[in-house]
């Protein structure tokens, strides 16, 4: 049996006829940008999580940069991020001039350790990137409760996270904003790129607008230094004909991740906290001689990949940014996580095979 990590044609079939309609509709209307299909999905998301503002952008890179900016972040200014995750936080920080300070993350979750988060906080700290990493959301009631008591602004990057909530409450709704990438593999993801910013706040909404359309909200009427960030229509039409399905996606998502907690939790792996409010983005175990280990999935074809071999903190790019008492449980989480296929539109037959398949090579490959 052959098992890809990722598998978009069985996704896209169900709603394939769906897709084609909407491109055809596009085409024949002449309007391949703008208009109607962003200023719906736009409406459609922003219901969806519950915000009053859904600004959409090129990407989720942008979408971080377009928030700093709008926020005015300027050189020395410091951003707390998490020592592990996609770099994109602290590229958008560095872009800016500004300095990403960098928090060890939890052994347990894999998100920013909020009790090391208090320690970081500085003179020039001007706000807080939480990252909800694999889709396992962070404690946004402690952390927005810490940023408050400082005075700290809240940026939740929510890129991994698409319906994940803390309390009932989704997450992008407990920060000032959150942001969000629309990329293929995403539990919302479009067929090309696509970010978007979620506030409630409307100027700020208004200002990020701006800054992703050459800095005009206004047609040929430039206000402020922006730049070319735009979601085409055809992302945005996509996008809004997988809203609808998308608690449906995290559902599975969510049972067969419960599978895996109780089919191995005697093996010698460390697993992924359980939690009900988790999206599972991503399935990430952790376990000894994790390349034997994955290359023997391989030959049982399961393919699996690595999120993510080195960490922020290890990167040349950031290495001035290095506390020097180092990252323990991000620096050892890198050397040991192993991501397992999890997505929707796995069969039965295929989660069993996957069960299997981990058990046989973790017993004889670890031990």
């Amino acid at each position: 049996m052959q098992i890809p990590f990722v598998n978009l044609r069985r996704q896209h079939e169900p709603i394939l006829a769906d897709m084609q309609a909407a491109l055809n509709h596009l085409i024949s209307s002449n309007r391949l940008m703008g208009g109607e299909a962003i200023q719906s999905f736009e409406t459609k998301f922003a219901d969806y999580l519950g915000v009053c503002n859904v600004v959409s952008c090129a990407n989720a890179t942008d979408a971080l940069e377009i928030v700093l900016r709008a926020w005015r972040i300027q050189p020395g200014d410091e951003i707390i991020i998490p020592a592990n995750g996609w770099m994109s936080a602290a590229e958008a920080i560095r872009l800016l001039g500004a300095t990403p300070v960098l928090v060890d993350n939890h052994p347990n979750t894999f998100n920013i350790d909020l009790q090391k988060l208090s320690e970081k906080i500085g003179a020039r700290t001007k706000a807080i990137v939480p990252i909800h990493l694999y889709g396992n959301p962070v404690d946004m009631k402690q952390l927005t409760g810490l940023a408050d008591s400082h005075g700290l602004k809240v940026l939740e990057d929510c890129a991994q996270a698409h319906g994940a909530s803390v309390d009932t409450k989704k997450v992008g709704c407990w920060g000032e904003v959150g942001i969000f990438s629309f990329y293929p593999t995403k539990n919302l993801g479009a067929v090309g790129d696509g970010g978007a910013i979620a506030t409630n706040n409307n100027a700020l909404a208004e200002r990020c607008r701006a800054i992703a359309n050459h800095g005009q909200l206004e047609k040929h009427t430039h206000t402020i230094l922006g730049r070319n960030s735009r979601m085409d229509a055809w992302q945005a039409k996509v996008l809004s004909l997988k809203i609808p399905y998308l608690e449906r996606w995290n559902r599975r998502r969510q049972q067969i991740a419960n599978h895996y907690l109780e089919s191995w939790q005697k093996l010698p792996i460390k697993l992924p906290q359980k939690n009900d409010n988790a999206v599972w983005h991503l399935f990430v175990v952790q376990v000894e001689n994790r390349d034997k280990v994955r290359g023997d999935l391989a030959k049982l074809g399961i393919q699996t990949e690595v999120h993510y071999p080195i960490p922020v903190c290890q990167q040349p790019l950031f290495e001035k940014f290095r506390d020097p008492a180092g990252y323990p449980n991000a620096e050892r989480q890198a050397h040991h996580v192993l991501s397992i296929p999890l997505y929707p539109e796995l069969t039965d037959v295929e989660v069993e095979y996957i069960v299997a398949a981990v058990k046989k090579v973790t017993e004889s490959v670890v031990r």
